[in-house]
């Protein structure tokens, strides 16, 4: 999986760290506040959205009075706590990022959650200083399925995008791995488990957990 491969970009919610179900809760304690329920199938509709680009649909959709900003700063305030406290790495992840340093391999995480959120959590776990770079959907024109975050993820690495290989759990985010021409391994998650046959079939590669990555 590694061969010719000289940077490993992560996405961070599903793939990197244990925190899709999350969001749910947070979005129902939302919603909430506005006495409105969370509707069956938002996931799927905001899957791969960036942080602002999900602002502006809760905003629209939904009618929310708030800024977009203050509907981030909100969003960052709730799942704060739960980052720091209740989300743990993926299986074999830090023996994976410590091979990929060991070896020279560059790393970066590009993500539609917010910067703060992946300071966060990959500093309570120690591995932020890892990563070459990290790029936000919020960084670039468009969040995934487009490309425009892995490219940009790979021109900071300063490697081509087909010396990339990309860690993905949803579907929208291996698209957008494939859309910047790069291999792709696809992550199971609980979350997505119901995606994981178009998962297998759009990805290079499927891993139950880093472990199944043979160093």
């Amino acid at each position: 999986m590694l061969k010719n491969i000289e940077a490993v970009l992560f996405d961070l919610d599903g793939s990197l760290v244990d925190s899709m179900w999350i969001w749910r809760e947070i979005d129902v304690e939302y919603l909430g506040r506005f006495h409105i329920l969370l509707p069956e199938g938002l996931q799927d509709e905001i899957g791969g959205m960036s942080f602002s680009e999900t602002a502006c649909f809760f905003k629209e959709k939904f009618g929310i009075p708030d800024t977009v900003e203050q509907i981030k700063e909100d969003w960052n305030r709730m799942a704060w706590d739960k980052y720091t406290h209740q989300v743990p790495l993926k299986d074999g992840v830090r023996e994976f990022v410590e091979h990929c340093r060991e070896t020279g391999i560059r790393m970066g995480i590009a993500t539609s959650n917010s910067r703060q959120l992946v300071e966060n959590v990959m500093g309570v776990h120690g591995i932020l200083d890892y990563f070459d770079t990290i790029v936000t959907g919020c960084d670039v024109n468009k969040g995934k399925p487009a490309p425009d975050v892995y490219l940009e993820a790979a021109r900071q690495c300063k490697v081509s995008p087909d010396k990339c290989l990309v860690f993905e759990d949803i579907v929208p985010g291996i698209m957008a791995g494939k859309a910047a021409g790069m291999k792709v391994c696809a992550v199971a998650d609980a979350f997505s488990v119901y995606q994981e046959q178009e998962k297998k079939r759009l990805a290079d590669y499927f891993i139950n957990d880093y472990y199944d990555i043979v160093l």
